[in-house]
């Protein structure tokens, strides 16, 4: 299978447990590697046979105005909807990076979302890295 990846995309959305961490938007970094047969953009060279990465950054550089979340784990799951809803790709795999601990380079959640044959997610995969 073909993948599409977007690596660490810089957001800025409210996620934290307390009050005080939401309060304001923290820098996250997300990488999306979206499985997707594209073999057919591939010998047509049209747009409108794949799935389209810039309107993918896009859709998620805008996704947390008006959101919060307590948990990246959450987070990581309704990004994966919206991908899997609004680009249609077969299977989503989401790293979502957070930066709470000084002493540590980062934080991460990863998760893996495949589309049901009647297009809605089903199922997830977590794991720790």
């Amino acid at each position: 299978m073909s993948s599409i990846r977007i690596v660490e995309l810089e957001v800025h959305y409210h996620v934290g447990v307390s009050d005080e961490e939401r309060a304001k938007p923290q820098r996250l970094l997300l990488t999306l590697d979206m499985e997707f047969d594209f073999s057919s953009a591939a010998l047509n060279d049209r747009i409108t046979k794949t799935i389209d990465y810039g309107a993918v950054a896009n859709h998620l550089l805008n996704f947390g105005e008006g959101r919060s979340w307590k948990l990246i784990e959450k987070l990581s799951n309704d990004v994966a909807d919206a991908v899997l809803a609004e680009f249609h790709p077969d299977v989503v795999n989401i790293e979502v990076k957070k930066f709470p601990i000084p002493q540590a380079a980062h934080v991460a959640v990863r998760l893996t979302k495949h589309r049901s044959a009647r297009g809605v997610p089903k199922g997830a995969a977590w794991g720790m890295p």
